[in-house]
């Protein structure tokens, strides 16, 4: 068996190493992980473990990391894109779905292309999470829902098309609160409206990417300049749509499957009473089952947006992807049942995109636990034996490791933030809970180590206050019933945390950080570990232990994943320096290239 794969793996690589520089095809998308001077895939390869086995620099030198480049893009926002690094050519997914090509040896710009919005209303931000390369081409999902194919060589658009139209009906009703309400007075910064922030993943000919923004939320500004995001607002009976998967002809953008986020059938599920680890959820079970025929059809409605780019395993045929909150966000009278399948894990077969099984982490979600961060591959060890995993880092605060062929659980690792409240409802007078409802872990990728079992998962303790409120009706205005959380007024910070996934998911070692950690992680044979965080510090560590080994001020936020590759025999670290605007974090506009001084 071990031959067969050897054989195999360099069949893989032999393809790849005769085909015409720059050439992505499904040989070298299959053997991204052997292409070590690239990073031809979002998650580096179709496993997402993000690890690299580039050893240049190491835990002995990292300290002498200095600056070799620095791309300006001339957009200063919420920059979270994973470059995408192709035998010398680095393509960059801008804020607002901008695309460069850049000289990944100088930072030169060899082409750009401006993206033409068809709408202004974003639901999330300008932020994009990367670019597909593959087949000759560039793809990009925008935040005005369409899915975009560039030249490769040009960045002309060789096709575009309509992901799904936006339904958006909010328009900002700051004027439904009550007259005597603070709410009423801040600004709303973004509504539901349809979009896409992944970046895509390329298949088999195919384009696979989801939609954002079906999660009904209205977003109200922090009452200071640069703050995060003061509250989010969630409405009873506000009209959304479903969220989906789909798979497109990379040559044509014709659609090949889709998969909605909602069940047309059993979206109610089993009415749990606990998660199904155990943890306790306060439900009222009996008013939903006596709601449950006035609202049959809420399923049609019921969000479940798509943040995550998936991993697959080609071997089973299988891909996997995690599903956002049900709609409306966090106010869940209009929508009883356990609103399958929103904040789930689910397997798919990758041809068709048929359902092989689903794991719901949080069934009838009030708190905006979404499953956000990419799903990892790995082959664990359970009980002495080998198993094919998927382990992924919650909102929620626990990474939990599925067998990937079922989705059975196998263990779900000791928290890496604190829990208080968790699963309570919300109350007229507030209550704190915590993970609130940006986690736990964020969109942020996680990094894993298959050498040491580690898996490197950047997080955040930022303790939500939860409210729910009560509009009477008058003559001549309807009752409103809405659910807000914000910030609560104790203390937050991030979480570096390495876990053991050999070991049943012991946390090995934690790093605490003055600021949560939203971006991503990095990790390499060289035993280094790479991530950022909102002051501009972009922080490498030792593997083993967590120790800070170096760090260097970008000048604003480093929330987005760093990436390595290697070329002329130099190795090369890149990571965008944007800042955040939801968490208050400096703004910027660079990408920052790192090496060691030329001898």
């Amino acid at each position: 068996m071990r031959l067969q794969a050897m054989v195999i793996g360099w069949t893989i690589c032999a393809s790849a190493a005769f085909a015409e520089p720059g050439v992505i095809d499904d040989a070298r998308l299959l053997g991204a992980n052997a292409d070590q001077g690239n990073w031809i895939t979002y998650g580096r390869d179709y496993s997402n473990q993000r690890f690299s086995a580039l050893t240049q620099i190491d835990t002995t030198n990292v300290g002498m990391l200095v600056p070799r480049w620095v791309y300006r893009s001339g957009i200063k926002t919420t920059f979270q894109a994973t470059p995408i690094v192709v035998d010398g050519v680095m393509y960059l997914s801008l804020p607002f779905n901008h695309v460069v090509a850049l000289d990944a040896r100088t930072g030169r710009e060899l082409w750009r292309y401006t993206h033409k919005r068809r709408t202004e209303k974003m639901c999330c931000g300008p932020a994009n999470r990367g670019v597909a390369v593959g087949y000759g081409k560039v793809f990009i999902g925008t935040v005005d829902a369409r899915l975009i194919a560039l030249d490769q060589k040009t960045g002309k658009v060789a096709w575009d098309i309509l992901l799904a139209e936006d339904s958006d009906k909010t328009s900002e009703r700051a004027d439904q609160f009550a007259a005597d309400d603070p709410l009423r007075k801040q600004q709303a910064t973004g509504t539901t409206g349809v979009g896409a922030s992944m970046a895509p993943l390329l298949f088999g000919g195919k384009v696979i990417i989801g939609i954002t923004g079906v999660g009904y939320g209205l977003h109200l500004e922090a009452d200071r300049p640069g703050a995060p995001v003061g509250t989010v607002v969630g409405m009873a009976g506000q009209d959304t749509r479903a969220g989906f998967y789909a798979a497109y002809d990379a040559a044509t953008g014709k659609k090949v499957w889709q998969f909605d986020s909602t069940a047309p059938n059993g979206w109610e599920g089993d009415y749990r009473t606990k998660t199904l680890d155990g943890e306790h959820l306060q439900r009222d079970i009996a008013a939903e089952k006596a709601t449950a025929s006035q609202f049959h059809d809420a399923w049609k409605r019921g969000g479940g947006s798509a943040w995550t780019t998936p991993a697959v395993d080609p071997k089973l045929g299988m891909i996997y992807m995690g599903i956002g909150n049900p709609s409306p966000q966090m106010d869940d009278v209009t929508r009883p049942g356990d609103n399958l399948y929103t904040v789930s894990l689910v397997g798919l077969d990758v041809a068709s995109g048929k359902l092989r099984w689903y794991y719901q982490q949080v069934p009838h979600d009030m708190w905006g636990y979404d499953v956000a961060s990419p799903p990892v591959l790995f082959d664990a060890k359970v009980d002495g034996k080998g198993v094919p995993a998927l382990a992924q880092a919650s909102k929620t605060g626990w990474m939990y490791v599925l067998d990937r062929r079922d989705g059975k659980l196998l263990f779900k690792s000791e928290p890496f933030v604190p829990h208080s409240n968790t699963f309570m409802r919300p109350t007229p007078e507030g209550i704190d809970i915590a993970p609130g409802a940006a986690g736990g872990a964020n969109w942020s990728p996680v990094s894993y180590d298959a050498r040491t079992g580690l898996a490197y998962v950047a997080a955040l303790h930022m303790p939500t206050r939860y409210m729910v409120r009560e509009v009477p009706a008058t003559a001549d205005k309807a009752a409103v019933r809405y659910t807000a959380l914000e910030l609560s007024a104790g203390p937050s910070w991030g979480v570096l945390a390495a876990i053991d996934l050999q070991n049943r998911g012991k946390i090995r070692w934690q790093v605490k950080t003055d600021q949560p950690l939203v971006g991503g992680v990095l990790a390499t044979a060289g035993n280094v570990v790479f991530t950022g965080e909102g002051n501009g510090d972009f922080n490498a560590y030792h593997a083993a232990t967590g120790e800070k080994l170096w760090h260097y001020n970008c000048g604003a936020g480093v929330n987005a994943p760093a990436v390595t590759y290697e070329l002329d025999g130099r190795q090369y670290v890149a990571v965008a320096a944007g800042g955040n605007a939801l968490f208050g974090f400096r703004q910027g506009e660079n990408v920052v290239v790192f090496a060691l001084p030329e001898r």
